[in-house]
């Protein structure tokens, strides 16, 4: 059998591949990992599928961006803001807090219906709690429909806008259409309402939103997210992150929140992005997803496969 050939610069990429990987994925590492047994339920496609636009839009690294644009999102709503600032534990457990999220958007996603139905419970169970009164005297709670649907149409919106900026590939309207259409089903699952169905019904709520207001939450919200307790090695790559962010955010929005959207940041956002797809490839679980209905794989888009993984289950 002939020697396999690795040059010196292959090699080196690879290292440096890995250790992207190892920061990365360190940061989301807070929560069990939601679709362990996804094997188990071979065949099952979820809320979604294969042929769905949830699958390649959060599936793509461009969900960095957006999920953290829907947290500056969120925090334009004084209640959704004291909500968080009142009950979360985002200050002294920032991972923490990431990795249940990113679990909750995961499992929603890609997750065969058992995983999705245990995500629900979780959530729900994690919201009955959340109510009291924000700095307006206005009561909320995290369970009623319209703070319900307000954090969820903002991650809607904010995973189409970062990969209609940022994206490998231009979205038409009837793509960035569906994709809203399809994510009513997670937001239904909430009991959130109203949830827009067409990309420009959903920009057109958040923005022109009558309940948005600066708060004593949202002025706390924007300066934890503009610098957090990160490791050092993941902390200039969040900042080009984070002004990509606001580069997609519309003009209202930045104003209310008090940000800048700063000369040539998305550029360097595609540029961040980029890097970030060769480094990464596309979303591990969109792979096991695939594998998990028999689906085919796509040539190219995949780094990393979890089915190795001694966490999941294969037969």
């Amino acid at each position: 059998m002939a020697a396999v050939f690795t040059s010196p610069m292959s090699a080196l990429a690879d290292a440096y591949r890995s250790r992207v990987v190892d920061a990365t994925t360190s940061l989301f590492s807070h929560a069990d990992y939601p679709l362990a047994d996804t094997m188990s339920y071979r065949g099952d496609p979820g809320l979604f599928g294969p042929d769905s636009m949830t699958w390649p839009v959060i599936g793509d690294v461009t969900a960095f961006v957006g999920g953290l644009r829907a947290l500056l999102v969120q925090a334009a709503h004084p209640e959704v803001a004291a909500g968080v600032a009142d009950h979360s534990r985002y200050r002294t457990d920032p991972l923490g807090r990431l990795s249940r999220t990113s679990s909750w958007v995961t499992a929603t996603s890609f997750g065969a219906m058992a995983e999705v139905e245990a995500a629900v419970a979780v959530v729900r169970g994690a919201h009955r709690p959340v109510r009291g009164r924000s700095h307006r005297d206005r009561p909320y709670s995290a369970s009623h429909p319209e703070m319900a649907a307000w954090v969820h149409n903002a991650l809607t919106d904010s995973f189409l806008a970062a990969y209609r900026h940022y994206g490998p590939r231009r979205l038409t309207e009837g793509d960035a259409d569906r994709f809203v259409a399809e994510q009513t089903k997670v937001g239904a699952l909430l009991d959130a309402a109203p949830l827009p169905t067409t990309a420009a019904d959903l920009s057109s709520w958040i923005v022109d939103h009558p309940d948005l207001a600066r708060s004593p939450g949202q002025a706390e919200a924007i300066r934890f997210l503009r610098n957090p307790p990160l490791p050092l090695a993941v902390r200039a790559g969040y900042a080009g992150l984070f002004a990509a962010a606001v580069a997609t955010l519309p003009t209202e929005l930045r104003r209310l929140l008090g940000l800048v959207d700063v000369p040539g940041a998305e550029f360097a956002g595609r540029a961040m992005v980029s890097f970030l797809r060769w480094s990464l490839g596309s979303s591990p679980t969109w792979h096991l997803a695939l594998t998990r209905v028999g689906a085919e794989i796509p040539d190219g888009l995949f780094h990393r496969s979890l089915l190795d993984s001694e966490s999941l289950v294969a037969d």
